[in-house]
Protein backbone atom coordinates (compact mmCIF):
# COMPACT_ATOMS: atom_id res chain seq x y z
CA UNK A 1 0.00 0.00 0.00
CA UNK A 2 1.43 3.55 -1.00
CA UNK A 3 2.73 5.45 2.18
CA UNK A 4 -0.31 8.27 1.76
CA UNK A 5 -3.06 5.69 1.17
CA UNK A 6 -1.76 3.91 4.42
CA UNK A 7 -1.17 7.37 6.41
CA UNK A 8 -5.29 8.15 5.49
CA UNK A 9 -5.64 4.55 6.45
CA UNK A 10 -4.34 5.16 9.81
CA UNK A 11 -6.15 8.51 9.91
CA UNK A 12 -9.01 7.08 9.67
CA UNK A 13 -8.41 4.59 11.92
CA UNK A 14 -7.12 6.34 14.75
CA UNK A 15 -9.91 8.89 14.36
CA UNK A 16 -12.42 5.75 14.69
CA UNK A 17 -10.63 4.79 17.67
CA UNK A 18 -10.99 8.09 19.06
CA UNK A 19 -14.65 8.41 18.27
CA UNK A 20 -15.10 5.05 20.06
CA UNK A 21 -13.08 6.43 23.22
CA UNK A 22 -15.70 9.55 23.25
CA UNK A 23 -18.66 7.44 22.92
CA UNK A 24 -17.48 5.12 25.64
CA UNK A 25 -16.72 8.09 27.83
CA UNK A 26 -20.13 10.26 27.43
CA UNK A 27 -22.57 7.77 27.22
CA UNK A 28 -20.87 5.52 30.17
CA UNK A 29 -20.81 2.42 28.35
CA UNK A 30 -18.17 1.06 30.70
CA UNK A 31 -16.14 -0.23 27.86
CA UNK A 32 -18.63 -1.54 25.89
CA UNK A 33 -17.21 -0.22 22.82
CA UNK A 34 -14.40 -2.65 22.27
CA UNK A 35 -16.85 -4.99 20.67
CA UNK A 36 -18.17 -2.09 18.41
CA UNK A 37 -17.82 -1.66 14.76
CA UNK A 38 -18.20 0.44 11.90
CA UNK A 39 -21.13 -0.89 10.94
CA UNK A 40 -22.49 -0.74 14.95
CA UNK A 41 -25.84 1.17 15.23
CA UNK A 42 -25.84 3.78 17.33
CA UNK A 43 -29.03 6.12 17.48
CA UNK A 44 -32.10 3.98 18.15
CA UNK A 45 -30.41 1.24 19.08
CA UNK A 46 -28.15 2.71 22.08
CA UNK A 47 -30.40 3.90 25.20
CA UNK A 48 -28.08 5.74 26.63
CA UNK A 49 -27.81 8.20 23.27
CA UNK A 50 -30.92 10.30 23.40
CA UNK A 51 -31.31 13.81 22.97
CA UNK A 52 -28.94 15.05 25.59
CA UNK A 53 -26.39 12.71 24.97
CA UNK A 54 -26.54 14.09 21.47
CA UNK A 55 -25.68 17.28 22.61
CA UNK A 56 -23.02 16.25 25.07
CA UNK A 57 -21.19 13.90 22.44
CA UNK A 58 -21.32 16.65 19.85
CA UNK A 59 -19.57 19.09 22.52
CA UNK A 60 -17.12 16.34 23.40
CA UNK A 61 -15.97 15.24 19.33
CA UNK A 62 -15.72 19.31 19.06
CA UNK A 63 -13.57 19.77 22.42
CA UNK A 64 -11.22 16.60 21.75
CA UNK A 65 -10.72 17.26 17.54
CA UNK A 66 -11.03 21.37 18.01
CA UNK A 67 -13.93 21.42 15.50
CA UNK A 68 -17.32 23.31 15.19
CA UNK A 69 -20.35 21.58 14.33
CA UNK A 70 -23.34 23.79 13.19
CA UNK A 71 -26.80 22.61 14.07
CA UNK A 72 -27.41 22.33 10.27
CA UNK A 73 -24.78 20.01 9.64
CA UNK A 74 -26.32 17.28 11.48
CA UNK A 75 -29.04 14.54 11.39
CA UNK A 76 -30.23 11.67 12.79
CA UNK A 77 -27.67 9.84 9.70
CA UNK A 78 -25.08 11.19 11.13
CA UNK A 79 -25.06 9.16 14.23
CA UNK A 80 -26.99 5.89 12.42
CA UNK A 81 -23.65 3.82 12.89
CA UNK A 82 -19.85 4.35 14.41
CA UNK A 83 -18.65 4.22 10.90
CA UNK A 84 -20.61 7.09 10.03
CA UNK A 85 -19.72 8.80 13.04
CA UNK A 86 -16.40 8.31 12.25
CA UNK A 87 -16.57 9.77 8.96
CA UNK A 88 -18.76 12.95 9.78
CA UNK A 89 -15.63 13.81 12.49
CA UNK A 90 -12.92 12.53 9.76
CA UNK A 91 -14.80 15.21 7.06
CA UNK A 92 -15.16 17.80 9.25
CA UNK A 93 -11.25 17.74 10.00
CA UNK A 94 -10.93 17.86 6.15
CA UNK A 95 -12.80 20.96 5.84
Amino acid sequence: MPKLLSSLSETKLNIEEEVLRVLDEVLSLNGRTIAFTRDTPLLGAIPELDSMAVVSLITTLEDQFGLVVDDDEIDGATFATVGSLADFVTAKLAD
